[in-house]
């Protein structure tokens, strides 16, 4: 889970065009659990208190460092990880940035808050010129004040949800610069599209302002290539229409990590993010929002593990490259089980490739999610 920050934050103009406001809040379509104050304080407690020493990796991760050279040289349709859910897209010949989060920490401050468990394989000064950031919602780990406002000056166009673009324009990006979606609806950015799509999921920076802004995932459309982003979510029926609408998609980049029976609405567990790719008609599974912060209370390895068991029991391709190692995402290969090196001697397992191929999976058709 992505903590708050105790301060009061400055109300955001309401969008009440938007299927998904009602009240000046924006909404799930099907209604997550609420935990209520006394489960929260809970929650809270186990999390200072009663935390595993397995959701930290006991050695550093390893990062394979990237140069700008590295990125002009890489052949169109490469991906970089960079951390979490921070993903580097060179595409149409140009560069695309998901939920970029460079801190050292995914926390409304530096000084407390959960701390990066590696450094990003580039810095924001050594980034090329990026063609667009990509937000998905405005929680911490996906949404860094401090990388926005140094990344604004070499990014032509920010693409985010309902709401996020209004904070952004708050931070002083160029309002130029910004465009916002609700649930499908597209843009064009240079040959590529861009599609907002449906996720299961809440949003805010403070005890004031929840929901105040949209959460969304996001098809990107290109001459070869059909890609899906996730950002954060719960497992939804939504996936399947998302699929007949714009599948099946060539890589899906599905969050796996954060999960916990205490919040099951908001973050999928290991056995739903498989099922969310075969609704998608996925061909290849690169798992994210995992290996780079400590936000639950499973191992800090246990999404990777289980995802990749998960899916080599059903003959589904898996990705699960190093931070800033460049995958093909129009040719994909096998990747390793890089962070089993990283267990104690007693423990390790040998690193082997994957070797799943890509399936084509049938989804059946579902009720649409939100409205066209």
């Amino acid at each position: 889970m992505t903590g708050l920050s105790l301060s009061a934050c400055r109300s955001l103009p309401a969008h009440p065009d938007s299927p998904q406001q009602r009240d000046g809040r924006f909404h799930n379509v099907v209604q997550a659990e609420q935990p209520g104050w006394r489960r929260s304080l809970g929650i809270l407690w186990r999390f200072m208190f009663e935390k595993p020493s397995n959701t930290v990796p006991p050695q550093p991760v390893p990062v394979q460092p990237l140069s700008t050279e590295q990125l002009q040289a890489a052949p169109d349709g490469s991906l970089f990880r960079l951390g979490h859910s921070t993903l580097l897209m060179k595409l149409e010949g140009a560069y695309w940035l998901t939920d970029p989060v460079f801190s050292e920490r995914a926390s409304p401050v530096q000084w407390a808050g959960p701390k990066r468990f590696h450094a990003s394989p580039i810095g924001i000064s050594d980034l090329p010129e990026i063609e667009a950031v990509v937000l998905s919602h405005d929680h911490y780990d996906h949404l860094d004040h401090h990388a926005i406002l140094q990344l604004a000056p070499k990014v032509r166009h920010f693409i985010t949800p309902l709401g996020v673009g209004d904070r952004l324009l708050a931070w002083g990006v160029d309002p130029a610069k910004v465009r916002q979606l609700d649930w499908w609806q597209s843009t064009q950015v240079g040959s590529l599209r861009l599609v907002a799509t449906p996720a299961q999921h809440f949003s805010g920076r403070s005890l004031s302002d929840r929901n105040q802004t949209l959460w969304a995932s996001w098809v990107f459309l290109t001459a070869e290539l059909r890609l899906f982003f996730s950002g954060d979510t719960g497992y939804h029926a939504g996936f399947r229409d998302i699929g007949e609408r714009y599948g099946p998609f060539d890589v899906t980049l599905l969050e796996t990590g954060a999960y916990d029976t205490q919040w099951p609405d908001v973050h999928m567990q290991p056995h739903e993010t498989l099922q969310a790719h075969q609704d998608l008609q996925g061909r290849w599974l690169l798992p994210v929002h995992n290996g780079t912060f400590d936000l639950a209370m499973h191992a800090w390895d246990d999404p990777l593990e289980r995802i990749v068991a998960l899916a080599d029991a059903q003959g589904v391709a898996v990705l699960t490259p190093r931070m800033g190692e460049a995958v093909s995402l129009r040719r994909p290969s096998p990747t390793a089980t890089w962070w089993r090196q990283l267990r104690p001697s007693g423990e390790a397992a040998k690193t082997v490739a994957h070797t799943a191929v890509p399936v084509q999976v049938q989804s059946a058709r579902s009720t649409p999610l939100g409205s066209p």
